[in-house]
């Protein structure tokens, strides 16, 4: 039993003599067959007994370690004040547990996870202590490699995408409100055409190649990252004014117009950079991210091998931009959206088991908008919050059609937006919706990105516990382009990942692409996820999931997005080919 102070107070009932009712050589087995290393001392911390898993991980035996303390496992990794306020806990609150340094034998130092409880007889005097712990070597090992895939880029060593952020964003907080930043996002030009002419270990060579040339012309303190494919991305700390940017810009592409050699061959590339200002353009990472984008992309349509500043481009087009928000309103208010639906199938047993819904705009005027800019658009007007309630009514009207034709466990995925989901009223309004057209949380599944649940995510995990426990599954989508771990992900109460396309396109030609999406099933499994793959356009694609063990797949190459009578065309079609044996 405790006593209040948490310390194990043994009555006569419970003291060491009671196991003599046991036969000795089972105690002996159960103390020696545990995995776990115990070691137990007298009340002056000498050590009097260890087990058998406590010679294994140590290498020590009970002869070597009798009389002596537990410093003699002492690492000298923690500072004094780490054992000081452990045992000031212990002697508190009569337990201490936690995560600690220790060295072996041998001399090498390893982790290990330690529970430590004192006992005390029935006069409350401290008599014996013993401790509890498990070598988590492996799990650190995991852990690592985990945090090296999703921060780090394999083939240029650079940041990737997820680090960039971080970093950036660090930088944002440290240098105050009056410093001036600048992001430049480069991409190189019709650099598929290399891959497709030479093969992609050449086009590696030449990635790898141009971040060394970056790396010579840029400060150290600067930010280069790879953002993915053949897209590169440059935080310039503390610039003087604009200026300046642009000379950075014009390095980068003076850098290139120097060949690259291969063998015998020359290989000319170009470049074409878009560059948001911080603060002037936007003081949000993300945001500040996506209008270097934009201007990238206005460099490239016209004429490429330049640099754009963001607000040269919006000043071309911020004619279409407030034409677009005005028909976007209207829309909304007109219900003039569409829904379209793209099948998961198990890899496991070839069922469909959902679909996600994905909205569509046909504009009267200007006709089909893509979602990537209308997308945006309501995110930076908040018009994607009645856009977003307007896609939960449309599914489950469509959810009240299917019941009609005798589908009733179809489940849905929705992708939330992050400033929807911080409202402080959204699950009383979704479940509002739920309510007005009779449908069921437990079809519907909420598809959240890393960055959303990553924000203030204390009051995130109390939302998503109130979701879960409604019956809505959850799930995280494109997974790899934030800046969460895996092991980070274990706080929140989560059904599904979704690995980003970005990883799947590559998955059959690059190695890293494969290694990483393998680590994270692997880890996902681990935590009790299933784990989805987006984006998938392949056989071979399909062929390499099913080995690695992924849960569920979607992609063009089962079905693209449908409306909801080609959903039930295709499930019709389906349940045929399954019969036929053809699936």
């Amino acid at each position: 039993m405790q006593d209040e102070s948490g310390s194990l107070k043994l009555n006569k009932e419970q003291q060491p003599e009671s196991f003599s009712s046991y036969p000795k050589n089972l105690v002996e087995k159960v103390f020696n067959s545990t995995t776990e290393g115990i070691m137990i001392t007298d009340e002056k911390m000498r050590i009097t007994l260890v087990n058998a898993a406590f010679e294994k991980v140590t290498g020590y035996v009970l002869n070597e370690v009798r009389g002596e303390t537990p410093r003699i496992l002492k690492s000298g990794r923690q500072e004094k004040t780490f054992y000081a306020t452990m045992w000031n806990e212990l002697k508190l609150k009569g337990t201490w547990q936690g995560e600690i340094w220790n060295k072996r034998k041998n001399g090498e130092l390893y982790p290990e996870y330690l529970t430590i409880n004192s006992i005390q007889n029935e006069q409350g005097e401290t008599t014996n202590y013993f401790g509890v712990f498990s070598d988590i070597s492996i799990k650190k090992v995991v852990e690592k490699e985990m945090e090296t895939l999703t921060f780090s880029d394999r083939l240029t060593s650079l940041p990737n995408r997820s680090s960039f952020n971080e970093l950036f964003s660090q930088i944002i907080t440290e240098s105050g409100s009056q410093a001036k930043h600048a992001i430049l996002f480069i991409d190189l030009d019709r650099f598929k055409q290399v891959n497709a002419s030479l093969g992609n270990e050449v086009g590696d060579i030449i990635l790898v190649e141009f971040a060394k040339r970056i790396k010579q012309i840029i400060n150290k303190d600067d930010i280069f990252a790879r953002y993915g494919g053949d897209e590169f991305l440059l935080a310039i700390q503390d610039i003087k004014n604009q200026k300046e940017a642009a000379q950075y810009a014009s390095e980068i592409i003076k850098s290139l117009s120097k060949p690259f050699y291969l063998d015998d061959m020359e290989i000319y590339i170009t470049s074409s950079i878009g560059i948001g200002l911080y603060p002037q353009d936007s003081e949000d990472v993300d945001k500040l991210l996506h209008k270097a984008d934009k201007a990238m992309y206005f460099a490239k349509q016209n004429g490429r091998n330049q640099y754009a500043f963001y607000f040269e481009e919006l000043k071309r087009d911020s004619k279409r931009q407030l034409f677009l928000e005005a028909e976007l309103r209207k829309g909304i208010q007109a219900k003039d959206f569409n829904i379209y639906y793209q099948p998961k199938i198990s890899l496991d047993t070839n069922e469909i088991v959902g679909v996600e819904a994905l909205v569509r705009w046909q504009n009267d005027q200007i006709g089909v908008v893509s979602p990537g800019e209308f997308i945006p658009l309501a995110e930076d007007t908040g018009l994607i919050i009645p856009l977003s309630e307007l896609i939960f009514e449309k599914v489950c009207l469509d959810i009240l059609e299917w019941r009609t034709l005798g589908l009733n466990n179809l489940n849905v995925s929705i992708n939330i937006a992050s400033l929807h989901f911080q409202q402080d009223n959204f699950i009383e309004r979704i479940n509002e919706i739920l309510m007005q057209y009779n449908c069921s949380p437990q079809q519907l599944e909420l598809e959240l990105t890393e960055r959303t649940i990553m924000k203030d995510s204390e009051s995130i995990i109390t939302k998503l516990i109130k979701l879960k426990n409604m019956g809505f599954k959850i799930s995280i989508d494109d997974f790899g382009t934030g800046y969460s771990s895996l092991s980070y992900l274990n706080r929140f109460p989560l059904n599904y990942l979704k690995i980003d396309r970005s990883f799947i396109q590559h998955i059959t030609s690059l190695k890293d692409k494969q290694a990483i999406v393998e680590s994270i099933i692997l880890m996902s499994h681990r935590l009790q996820l299933k784990v989805i793959a987006e984006g998938v356009e392949s056989k071979e694609q399909v062929k390499i999931l099913k080995e690695m063990n992924c849960d569920i797949i979607q992609g063009y190459y089962y079905s693209k997005p449908v409306p909801s009578k080609g959903l039930m065309d295709f499930l019709e079609l389906w349940e045929i080919l399954k019969q036929e044996g053809k699936q």
